[in-house]
């Protein structure tokens, strides 16, 4: 091929990767909102399912959604309710302790306990090397204090963000599809609203599926936890069931986060009765084995039919690529791809 101008050639290649680096910065500078419209649609999508049933129970459509919003805002409402008390009573002991553990170093009872329990290190050197440590690093430390205000900050607000943009989506999700589907010709958009519908009713079915396995979690723990309340004295088990009900809606690694939590909070919240930490933790290992390999096959199987390495997999990478949100989608998006390589891959192929 004879190039009758290089140097237009050049100058139309150049301005070609300087457009590209343009947007793919003003798309860096976008992953938070994008994450934030993602996580929303993801929401809306799997809240869906919840008011196309009651529609089919002659609720109107607006009252459908107030009536599944209701409900999922009750839900945190109870969270926070239950958190409250909480946070309040080990704040009040942590500030009823202080002036006992301030008479005790006043008095040299840390230092006897410390000289009888741990001889071999010298009581005032450790002491020394603390705050040495502290007047060394006071600035790192205020500054992680303050990095991490302004995480929870920027936490809180993501959650509101999303809680209004899911509110949109879930409100508007049936223009949205229609307005999509105008942009594709008219040949081909019958099978492509018949593969959207369907990846969409995937991730609906989904969505229910994970909220499945967190309640079947919430529910078994609060009545083992209310067991254990009343045999080992744990506190707080409500709450705790909650954090299971939670954990469990992150798939893969969040059944064994949170009965790390949840065994470890049970020997903490019964003064520190080592039976309650035994018990939790062969209680959680026989759940964990059970959900494993009963529930969650049996539940993700009928909801979006992904084999199982397929669900490992996706949820792997999607959780290296996108943390959380990339877990929580991996499983909808790789069935939403086995879909489409079964009914538009497959049959081209086979044509060919």
């Amino acid at each position: 091929m004879k190039i009758q101008n290089a140097f237009r050639l050049g100058l139309f290649g150049g301005l070609g990767v300087l457009v590209a680096i343009v947007i793919g910065g003003a798309l860096t500078s976008l992953a938070t909102i994008l994450t934030y419209v993602g996580a929303a649609l993801f929401l809306a999508l799997g809240i869906d399912p919840a008011v196309s049933f009651l529609q089919r129970h002659k609720f109107p459509r607006t009252a459908a959604i107030v009536t599944v919003l209701v409900v999922i805002l009750g839900v945190f409402t109870g969270l926070v309710f239950a958190l409250i008390p909480v946070l309040s009573d080990q704040i009040s002991n942590l500030i009823g302790q202080i002036p006992t553990i301030t008479k005790a170093f006043n008095n040299g009872q840390i230092e006897t306990w410390w000289n009888g329990t741990i001889p071999w290190l010298e009581y005032s050197a450790v002491l020394q090397n603390v705050q040495d440590f502290f007047n060394k690093n006071v600035s790192s430390i205020t500054g992680g204090v303050l990095q991490t205000v302004t995480t929870i900050g920027s936490g809180v607000f993501g959650v509101i963000i999303v809680a209004i943009l899911t509110l949109y989506f879930v409100a508007s999700l049936s223009s949205i599809k229609r307005g999509l589907y105008q942009f594709v010709p008219a040949t081909k958009r019958e099978t492509f609203i018949d593969i959207s519908e369907q990846i969409s009713k995937a991730v609906g079915r989904y969505v229910i599926g994970q909220v499945g396995l967190g309640l079947c979690n919430g529910v078994l723990s609060f009545i083992f936890l209310l067991i254990m309340s009343l045999t080992t004295g744990v506190k707080y088990y409500a709450l705790l069931a909650f954090i299971a009900f939670l954990f469990s809606l992150i798939p893969l690694v969040g059944t064994l986060v949170g009965s790390i939590i949840i065994t470890f909070s049970a020997w903490l919240f019964s003064d520190f009765n080592i039976w309650a930490l035994i018990i939790c933790g062969i209680y959680y290992l026989i759940y964990m084995q059970v959900e494993a390999y009963v529930l969650s096959p049996n539940i993700m199987n009928r909801a979006v039919k992904v084999p199982g390495v397929v669900v490992v997999i996706a949820a792997l990478a999607g959780g290296t690529l996108l943390g959380i949100l990339g877990a929580l989608i991996a499983i909808p998006v790789a069935a939403a791809i086995l879909l489409i390589v079964k009914q538009v891959i497959v049959p081209r192929q086979n044509a060919l």
